[in-house]
């Protein structure tokens, strides 16, 4: 098994690329669920990163790489894909957090806990409880300092995008035809010309 170097850069410059663009898709959805958390938007385009790490890695597939790419190489790609997108997220989060948030943040968590304690009040004892451990989570969160919570988002993510990883790179993967006998390099040599 032997690395090529000059595959690896390209897998990477072009996972920095599309890294750029599913950070962006990332900071739209956080910042769509802070400043409107009734709006389904920004759980849609959280929701939606597989799929858009999907078609990431298919455009790559056909336009870098002539139609064929590895599980391997999927795999790197989308983990890649993930590793920068969570940096730069990570960034965007951290000073959001830091300069403009002023309590948006945990006001937001704080609402969701409470529409969901006013759902499962009547559930019984087991629900309440599991409400009481979400209210100390919460607390917990909020003893956070901005670098703190964005560090432990980032690992989320970093954690979250290698296992979302596996089955893209498993249904984006596509093998190059290799000829097996005359017959198939005749028709594949007609086909190119």
């Amino acid at each position: 098994m032997i690395i090529n170097v000059m595959d690896l850069v390209q897998l990477k410059a072009y996972a920095r690329q599309y890294g750029v663009a599913l950070a962006a898709v990332w900071a739209a959805s956080f910042l769509s669920i802070v400043i409107a958390p009734a709006s389904v938007l920004g759980s849609l385009l959280a929701l939606s990163t597989p799929i858009v790490v999907g078609w990431f890695l298919v455009r790559f597939r056909n336009g870098a790489l002539d139609g064929h790419i590895s599980f391997r190489r999927g795999f790197a790609f989308s983990c890649y894909t993930f590793f920068y997108a969570s940096l730069l997220f990570a960034a965007v989060q951290f000073v959001y957090l830091r300069f403009f948030d002023q309590g948006a943040f945990m006001a937001m968590l704080g609402e969701s806990l409470k529409t969901m304690e006013e759902v499962y009040r009547h559930e019984g004892a087991a629900a309440m409880q599991a409400i009481g451990q979400m209210k100390q989570t919460i607390s917990m969160v909020g003893q956070l300092s901005p670098l703190q919570l964005t560090f432990v988002i980032m690992m989320d993510n970093l954690f979250i995008g290698a296992l979302l990883s596996l089955p893209i790179a498993l249904a984006c993967r596509r093998k190059a035809f290799i000829p097996t006998n005359e017959h198939e390099q005749q028709e594949q040599q007609e086909h190119a010309e």
